[in-house]
């Protein structure tokens, strides 16, 4: 998925702090440059003046403005570091905030491709290096250039051969400076960001399966494949330093040329009695302090590529606009309003999966009566599970979809999902207790509540043996089986309390003896709250367990 131009800048204004706090910023850094440029030159002219042994009176005043600018120095840029960072830091949670609302809809089936380890790199590498944008990026070609602009002018006034000549070695710089960073280590900084999302995918990936990677023999190349991801980062960084340091070095021997310059154009000056001692140290020394400064700005220019890399990475995996096939809100809604159990219905309904070429569900119609548990069968591929994802409208649909006879995409998104559930094949368990994993269907449980509920799913006694609600289950249910984790699904689903609850394959990763139980617990809870129940499976289930069954083929219902 490629990003647009317009959103990338619509990213990087983001990423900028207000207007108050950044330019609040700027000023603390450019008085603190600013002191550091005039310490030099005060201290240039009050060595020089005092060689000459005046009176104590005629240079007391640059005694004070050494000690000043020493201090200031110092001062404000440790107020421009804390005000920088501080409106950068801030900054950061509006954009953490924007980017999780966006995924939000995309989720589960609008991620297409994406791989954790992108999105772990989205969410935190790469919103970490925004934060750059404006410390970085902005904050130095702002100060730079205006300390920069007011030593050439201040020079020139002293003397205009010198500014002329300190201009034309700051414009050199500039481009010379940039030029080389851009050659040597512009491609490098660009994929600094896909880069260190292959790595974290990489490690990912193998700290996930490390289990059945051992069990496969194919851990030495899954280490492979991390330390080659690893040596790619780590050269693509060493070749942003190179750049760094050979533009560090071009700034540098610039520098001297303006030092060399200003004492050609000041010495005949001093001669012909146009300049003093202490002016033409001030000419001469001032560039050092200026260059100083103005190094910066290649860097920055470097800074800002990995910046726009980094936005260009968010503007893909979150862009503003949903891709076709994922369900968008309207602006005006209607209101749900039920009372008991509502009917839902399909009717010549189609659907494709986000970015398919071809419809995974064509001419549906399918009634679910309130109380009615069905059993919906057909072979892998199917499209059994599109179907599941139409009902909690994670996918967009042509045709008729009503819930208790209003149409579902005139109903906000979470208003439908409030009334259909969906228990998923695999269901996600975090990587905390069952208290938490419970807790957050329904955060105002009480544990009684909780004891309750897993007591009708069949987890009374297991609950218990582990030690009650406090009992870990491990990152993605690691440390429980199949069935527990179909359990607990099942079990947060009663806690949120769904009218119409759609539970796709819950025996899939158990064994024929545990998934005949798990399918009696699910039928059985939900017969006993009235509630509705589309049980998606291949395998057999006995026939006073459900109301009807329908066989769903090639994206059709044959029965």
């Amino acid at each position: 998925m490629s990003a647009e131009p317009a959103e990338v800048r619509r990213i990087l204004r983001l990423a900028l702090p207000p207007a108050r706090r950044l330019w609040g910023a700027i000023a603390l850094g450019a008085l603190s440059a600013g002191s550091a440029v005039a310490l030099l030159a005060c201290s240039a002219w009050l060595i020089t003046r005092a060689s000459e042994q005046p009176a104590l009176m005629y240079i007391s005043l640059a005694v004070v403005g050494v000690r000043a600018f020493a201090l200031g120095r110092a001062f404000f840029r440790y107020l421009e570091r804390l005000a920088g960072h501080d409106a950068a830091f801030r900054q950061l949670a509006v954009i953490r905030s924007e980017l999780f609302t966006r995924l939000v809809p995309l989720a589960p089936d609008g991620l297409g491709d994406t791989r954790r380890g992108d999105l772990l790199s989205g969410l935190a590498d790469d919103v970490d290096e925004l934060q750059n944008h404006s410390l970085r990026v902005v904050q130095p070609l702002v100060t730079s250039g205006l300390v920069a602009a007011v030593s050439v002018v201040a020079t020139f006034l002293v003397l205009p051969e010198a500014g002329v000549a300190l201009l034309v070695s700051l414009v050199l710089a500039f481009g010379l400076g940039s030029l080389i960073n851009s050659r040597v280590s512009g491609r490098a900084e660009r994929g600094i960001a896909p880069l260190r999302a292959r790595l974290n995918d990489a490690i990912l990936d193998l700290t996930t399966n490390l289990d059945v990677l051992t069990a496969f023999d194919a851990l030495p190349r899954a280490q492979r494949r991390v330390a080659e991801a690893s040596e790619r980062l780590t050269s693509a960084v060493r070749s942003r330093a190179i750049g760094a340091g050979l533009t560090a070095a071009v700034v540098s021997v610039l520098a001297g040329g303006a030092t060399t310059l200003a004492l050609l154009a000041g010495i005949p000056a001093l001669t012909a009695g146009r300049l003093d001692a202490p002016s033409l140290a001030v000419l001469a020394l001032l560039p050092l302090a200026v260059f100083e400064v103005f190094g910066m700005v290649p860097l920055a220019l470097g800074a800002r590529r990995q910046v726009v890399a980094s936005a260009t990475r968010l503007a893909a995996a979150a862009p503003t606009r949903p891709p076709a096939g994922i369900p968008v809100d309207r602006e005006r809604l209607s209101e749900l309003s039920l009372e008991g159990v509502p009917a839902v219905e399909l009717r010549s309904v189609n659907a494709r999966w986000p970015g398919a070429g071809s419809e995974v569900l064509t001419g549906v119609d399918l009634r679910l009566s309130p109380g009615e548990r069905v059993l919906l069968a057909g072979p892998t591929g199917s499209g059994k599970t599109a179907l599941a994802h139409v009902l909690t409208r994670f996918i967009d649909y042509e045709g008729e979809f009503t819930i208790g006879g209003t149409e579902a995409n005139e109903l906000a998104q979470d208003d439908v999902r409030r009334v259909i559930g969906l228990c998923e094949q695999q269901p996600y368990l975090f990587d905390s207790d069952v208290r938490q994993n419970l807790l957050f269907a329904r955060p105002s449980a009480s544990d009684d509540d909780l004891l309750a509920v897993l007591a009708r799913v069949g987890l009374s006694e297991w609950v218990g043996e582990r030690g009650g609600l406090d009992a870990r289950v491990g990152e993605r249910g690691s440390l429980v089986s199949g069935g527990q984790a179909q359990r607990i699904a099942l079990a947060r689903a009663v806690l949120a309390g769904f009218p119409v609850l759609v539970v796709d394959e819950p025996t899939a990763n158990v064994d024929a003896e545990v998934a005949d139980r798990v399918v009696r617990d699910i039928l059985s809870t939900a017969a006993e709250d009235g509630r509705t129940v589309l049980l998606i499976s291949h395998t057999p289930v006995a026939d006073d367990l459900i109301t009807r069954r329908v066989v769903l083929e090639d994206g059709r219902l044959a029965g």
